[in-house]
């Protein structure tokens, strides 16, 4: 016989293909490993194809499929919509469901562009004071070993920070015959690899650090400027190729390169690209501090490598933390020690996190204005590569 599961959140998620994928299995599982005040029902799932978005409800585990994203932010038995659409759609989304009531999950970058980010967190501030609450989805910030980083720097472990590396190295697109997806035309994404892959190493060095970026100087470059145009069925999240007849333009950026300071002064520099060939997901990030360094690879995502400056010299050398132990961030409520995690429980971890907010009445985090603080970022490297990267100050 089913038990009661008690209190529920009734979801919607508008958008079924990579993200929706990887969220749907966030709402499924939350309540499966952590101990929530309530329990996600995946009420229903908005796609504009009928025919895929129902089978995708079937695969995913939701109880119908609406064609009207319309139809899902005015429905009663909804709680919270989940977008996990191309950007171009996130601002009318997320307006219209704070304006509802509703709860929001959007996934990044919050926007495409500075404007809309901004009336997106003024939205988000204005609901927030009515008790509706909002979060976009940094989801790499729920990593236990980069939980435990940013624990480590706000303890004051490295001291005063000197360095931020970060990189995010792919290679999807290196063929040149791979098909002009969405992900590669301004429109529909608003930038290339600066804002798909850099956004996330932008947040995780705030995350990380506790502070922003005052100014940047960057640039960006596009290698493959044709493409062949996808097949009548279209690419899969932009990740899958598909032939067809034609070829058309990319809008966006294949490479972005920055650098930047922090507000206390740090010295931050940024790659991002999706033409490191051989590299399929290394989102790279390190710190140095005046009293030790801390490195971390996704690629290698249960481990986080730690120098301490104040260990005498001849013991001295970073070492390896494996942060599967049961006080590690978000890990013991998983599997015993040194059974590790993967990228699909870093959006348990959040959906876990955004479920206890929402239901215990707090402000999420990342919040819409971390979001927006990313979009300034983004805008401002766009700006300097034009301007022969002229040094660009963030408000």
């Amino acid at each position: 016989m089913a038990e009661d599961p008690g209190p529920t959140v009734k979801v919607a998620m508008v958008g079924y293909a990579f993200m929706g994928a990887a969220h749907s299995q966030g709402w499924r599982n939350a309540h499966r490993f952590f101990d929530l005040p309530a329990v996600p029902e995946l009420t229903v799932l908005c796609g504009r194809n009928a025919e895929a978005a129902e089978a995708a409800a079937r695969r995913l585990g939701w109880s119908e499929a609406v064609t009207d994203w319309h139809e899902v932010v005015e429905r009663d038995d909804v709680d919270v919509v989940d977008i996990c659409t191309p950007g171009d759609s996130h601002r009318d989304i997320a307006l219209a469901a704070l304006a509802a009531g509703k709860h929001v999950l959007c996934e990044k970058p919050l926007a495409n562009t500075v404007a809309e980010a901004e009336e997106m967190a003024a939205a988000a501030r204005a609901a927030d004071q009515r008790g509706v609450r909002s979060m976009v989805g940094f989801s790499y910030r729920r990593t236990p070993a980069l939980a435990l980083a940013r624990d480590l720097v706000a303890a004051g472990r490295l001291g005063r920070i000197h360095h931020v590396r970060a990189e995010y190295l792919q290679d999807w697109i290196v063929d040149p015959e791979f098909p002009l997806v969405w992900r590669l035309q301004k429109d529909k994404a608003g930038s290339g690899a600066l804002g798909d892959i850099g956004a996330h190493v932008v947040d995780l060095a705030y995350f990380l650090t506790g502070e922003r970026l005052t100014g940047v100087s960057g640039t960006l470059e596009t290698f493959v400027d044709e493409r062949p145009l996808p097949g009548s069925g279209g690419a899969t999240g932009g990740l899958a190729a598909s032939g067809g007849g034609g070829t058309g333009a990319v809008s966006v950026d294949d490479a972005a390169a920055f650098f930047g300071r922090n507000e206390s002064g740090a010295l931050a520099t940024f790659v991002a690209t999706r033409f490191a060939t051989g590299r399929k997901n290394a989102m790279r990030i390190e710190l140095n501090g005046s009293q030790g360094s801390l490195s971390f690879d996704f690629e290698r995502l249960n481990e986080l490598q730690v120098y301490d400056r104040t260990v005498p010299a001849a013991d001295a050398g970073f070492r390896r933390i494996l942060a599967t132990e049961p006080d590690h961030p978000y890990a013991g409520a998983w599997w015993p020690p040194g059974h590790g995690l993967g990228y699909e429980h870093t959006f348990v971890h959040e959906i876990a996190d955004f479920v206890r907010d929402v239901a215990e009445g707090r402000s999420p985090s990342p919040s819409f204005d971390d979001g927006l603080y990313v979009q300034h970022v983004l805008d401002a490297v766009e700006r300097s590569s034009g301007a022969s990267s002229a040094w660009t100050p963030l408000a």
